[in-house]
């Protein structure tokens, strides 16, 4: 009986407890939700329009007898709350757009909304504002993502039109390893059932069946995928600017995922939002595996893009270390950019000649540039060698470059030599420095409170709707939130999923 070794007895023995422990969490699991979950149920739908009526003819009740068009008023009081046993965070929900849930009166049109919220609670109210994706059109009202700590919850008191009291009332929604569902209420007081002691105690015999089965199966080394993982190819195209925090991503997401590759290709954003519509169009059915990093929106014209706002990203003015100018305002930045200053002796500096040294014509971070500081395009080339003018007619030297790295690299070499670039490629390299703008240093701690101007949203776009269980939409989920969110900060951004990002992006 070679079968009867102390390994095989442990593990038969382990797996008979496993079973058995996991039928008695199976059952307590009937009671008790373990996974994230969102709860809801009407606990009020009573109508109070011009139509109800007393026990008596002819006498009428309503609030708004005199108001014909709600004499079919009624009201609801929706509770939405966390029933599950683990909090949930604003970067739980999944919707790619910003709201996190949608409430659906069916047949009946919405009047007015008002949230209350339990005692201890008063910070919830922060998250009901537009610019975090609260509104209501119709008979829907879209929720934002509210981060609800477990038995935590917000009601809406719902003022309606149309059909009567008992039409349907639905909330729906996406939540990361959970669910969002209809509930009652399970105690007088509301409050779900706590973790008992026969659940703890097959949770820690559960524990042990694992621990004991897994110290036998020591040749297993390899680990499984995180949950949301897809496999395939990717390629992610677009803002240069933006590349090394895609090409950070790209690799971590590899190393995470077994099975995918991520290449990123950037070109500029106007180059990727092009590739992006071309490769598209030419795809015989559904959504390429492609996606477009833009710094800014796209242009008109693309109709079939559809966008996902990742993060606010700062660019600034570089400056060759030989002009000594720490600020400079719009109205010379434009005049030195309309050609109307050659020498930086003009603006107080030294006797060196003007030289732009600007990005190609599909470069993001050039249409940012133009549209937000200079309100103008930028003039035409005239030098190839961003040293001497090609053109004798041109009044200033400008060259155009392929990326951002050439830009910083031809300032730093060239003696009055003026670029930008993304703030965080601009820090730390020998032979120039950064300008503020009108005063305001560039900044992503402060956004949203000086009046820096060179800065904009970066935008993931995709040809239509990717599929849900695709490496383009995995990723686009992996870039913006969860462990993205630390890249794109390290990198000196700011994601558009934080509480301050949410507010930003939405006002952009």
């Amino acid at each position: 009986m070679e079968w009867l070794s102390a390994e095989n007895v442990v593990a038969v023995l382990t797996a008979v407890l496993g079973i058995l422990a996991s039928a008695g969490v199976l059952w307590y699991e009937r009671r008790v939700p373990r996974r994230k979950r969102i709860g809801y149920r009407v606990q009020m739908d009573t109508p109070i329009g011009s139509n109800v009526r007393s026990g008596r003819p002819n006498i009428r009740l309503g609030l708004f007898n005199e108001t014909p068009d709600m004499s079919d008023a009624t009201l609801v009081l929706l509770r939405i709350e966390n029933d599950g046993s683990q909090s949930i965070a604003d970067n739980d929900y999944t919707g790619r757009e910003l709201h996190g849930l949608t409430a659906e009166f069916t047949d009946r049109t919405i009047r007015a909304i008002a949230v209350t919220q339990p005692p201890g609670a008063d910070h919830l109210m922060d998250h009901f504002a537009p610019a975090a994706g609260m509104r209501h059109t119709g008979s829907t009202i879209y929720l934002p993502r509210v981060p609800l700590n477990r038995g935590q919850h917000f009601k809406l008191l719902v003022l309606l039109t149309g059909a009567g009291v008992g039409s349907e009332v639905t909330v729906t929604g996406g939540i990361r390893d959970g669910e969002v569902m209809p509930n009652r209420s399970t105690t007088p007081d509301d409050k779900p059932p706590q973790f008992s002691r026969p659940a703890r105690l097959i949770t820690v015999l559960l524990t042990a069946c694992v621990v004991t089965l897994a110290s036998i199966i020591v040749v297993r080394e390899d680990a499984p995928p995180p949950i949301g993982c897809a496999k395939g190819a990717l390629t992610v195209t677009g803002s240069t600017a933006f590349a090394p925090v895609v090409q950070e991503l790209a690799k971590k997401y590899e190393n995470d995922c077994e099975g995918a590759t991520v290449t990123v290709d950037a070109h500029g954003s106007t180059a990727g939002i092009r590739a992006l519509a071309d490769t598209g169009a030419r795809a015989k059915k559904g959504s390429p595996a492609l996606i477009a990093l833009s710094d800014g929106p796209k242009p008109d014209g693309y109709p079939q893009l559809r966008d996902t706002r990742v993060a606010v990203s700062v660019f600034a003015l570089v400056v060759n270390d030989r002009v000594p100018l720490r600020n400079l305002s719009i109205a010379d930045i434009q005049k030195l950019y309309r050609g109307e200053i050659s020498n930086w002796k003009d603006l107080g500096g030294p006797d060196l000649r003007v030289h732009l040294v600007s990005r190609d014509a599909n470069s993001g971070t050039r249409e940012v540039f133009q549209r937000r500081v200079l309100e103008r395009n930028e003039p035409a080339n005239s030098s190839r060698d961003c040293e001497r003018k090609d053109d004798p007619e041109a009044t200033v030297v400008r060259c155009e470059l392929d990326s951002t790295e050439q830009v910083l690299t031809t300032v730093a070499r060239l003696p009055g030599a003026i670029g930008y670039s993304e703030l965080r490629a601009g820090t730390g390299l020998k032979g120039l420095h950064r300008l503020d703008i009108a005063g305001d240093a560039p900044s992503v701690d402060d956004i949203g409170k000086s009046a820096y101007p060179y800065r904009e949203i970066e935008y993931a776009y995709t040809f239509g709707q990717p599929p849900a269980d695709s490496l383009a939409s995995s990723f686009l989920g992996y870039l913006s939130r969860g462990s993205g969110q630390d890249v794109i900060r390290t990198h000196g951004h700011l994601p558009c999923a934080t509480p301050k990002g949410l507010r930003i992006c939405g006002e952009d």
